[in-house]
């Protein structure tokens, strides 16, 4: 009997780690960004991330070709955290929600002059 208890625990973890969503892969979407003097730009935001026991790695940018290496980058449950710095010395902190195929929260930091900026992004997965 406890045998039996053991392996439908088990196999109800398995199908409900199956289930849930992942955030390895590709995103993109808009990225509105707020400068110091308070104007906003529209721009692009893409994102390459894979995700290994609540660590995130991968790259974060505006297109496919110019990218920044993701740092500090963690998943707890659907809050996804990280940052990226620029070759510029921009210092952008990510504080992101995870909701299967789709990725939105903000994003806060310094531009390479040191002036505050802000953000907030819309993403959804990129097929393939």
């Amino acid at each position: 009997m406890r045998t039996l208890i053991c392996i439908l625990l088990f196999s109800a973890l398995t199908i409900s780690a199956a289930g849930a969503a992942e955030l390895t892969g590709k995103w993109s979407g808009s990225f509105d960004i707020t400068g110091p003097d308070g104007a906003t730009k529209a721009d692009t935001a893409y994102m390459e991330l894979k995700e290994t026991h609540g660590q995130v790695t991968g790259t974060a940018g505006p297109n496919a070709e110019k990218q920044w290496a993701v740092q500090n980058g963690k998943l707890d449950g659907n809050k996804l955290t990280f940052e990226i710095r620029n070759e510029e010395g921009a210092l952008l902190v990510f504080d992101l929600t995870f909701e299967g195929e789709g990725i939105q929260g903000t994003c806060a930091g310094t531009n390479g002059e040191g002036e505050k900026m802000s953000a907030k992004l819309v993403l959804k997965r990129v097929a393939g």
